[in-house]
């Protein structure tokens, strides 16, 4: 029986994976949050000792903030035991991080444990590696009010993937916040575009446009329990992995 701890225990992801843990009959451990205190479950509590927590786990689950993956990461080490983050806003000091942490334990990182999500990523980059840089390609995506990242994880997953295609890097190549005069869009450039509102889950739209057509492919969330359905596959599926670094793919066998 696979026991699971969460990082970010008292956060919206957090208590959505507690509750999928219920629910496959899995094992919580517990989980901790610097914001606050009690119980993610009945009898299960919420803590600030991440140490504590991991030596308790076969597997951890982060969902918390980027200014404690460092905490997280060492404490798995320290511990043996493989880590799934899906924590966003993630910089390049967070992946020089998890790069060296899987070193020594299997990490899966992922801006998105949708496994609809990662099958859309999977397409987007078939599609740009099968058209040329005439066909410009625009990322939009919405979520609620309360996010506080943009672009979003999932955007910039569909970005990368986009990017593998082309076989060039995302950061020279990417065109956000446009505003003003701005001149032409450069060709080759890939587009985002981050809207903020309500209650939304998660909408992601990725289009393709050239002279005369254009593809659009997309997902939508509903809720966030399918992204807390995947953490925990993701999660069964890290544990006994060997040391390296993972994403959603392994999970789906793409």
């Amino acid at each position: 029986m696979t026991t699971i701890g969460i990082f970010g225990a008292a956060g919206r992801m957090g208590r959505a994976i507690a509750q999928v843990v219920a629910d496959t009959g899995l094992t919580l451990a517990g989980g901790t949050d610097s914001k606050a205190q009690g119980e993610i479950a009945p009898g299960v509590a919420i803590t600030a000792d991440p140490a504590a927590l991991a030596a308790q786990c076969d597997v951890l689950i982060d969902f918390s903030v980027p200014a404690a993956l460092s905490m997280h990461l060492d404490a798995c080490i320290a511990a043996n035991r493989p880590i799934l983050i899906g924590t966003t806003g993630l910089e390049a000091e967070h992946h020089a991080l998890i790069d060296a942490a899987a070193q020594h334990i299997p990490v899966l990182q992922t801006g998105n444990t949708s496994l609809g999500v990662n099958l859309l990523a999977a397409l987007v980059e078939q599609a740009a590696a099968g058209l040329g840089d005439d066909w410009d390609i625009e990322i939009v995506e919405m979520h609620h009010r309360h996010k506080v990242d943009a672009p979003s994880g999932t955007a910039m997953l569909l970005g990368e993937a986009a990017a593998r295609g082309r076989g060039i890097a995302l950061a020279d190549h990417s065109e956000r916040g446009r505003d003003g005069i701005t001149g032409a869009r450069a060709q080759g450039a890939i587009g985002f575009a981050a809207l903020r509102g309500g209650s939304v889950a998660g909408d992601h739209q990725v289009i393709f446009a050239t002279e005369g057509e254009r593809i659009e492919i997309g997902h939508r969330a509903e809720n966030r329990t399918i992204f807390a359905r995947g953490a925990v596959k993701g999660a069964r599926w890290l544990v006994g992995q060997p040391a390296g670094r993972y994403d959603m793919k392994g999970v789906l066998g793409l």
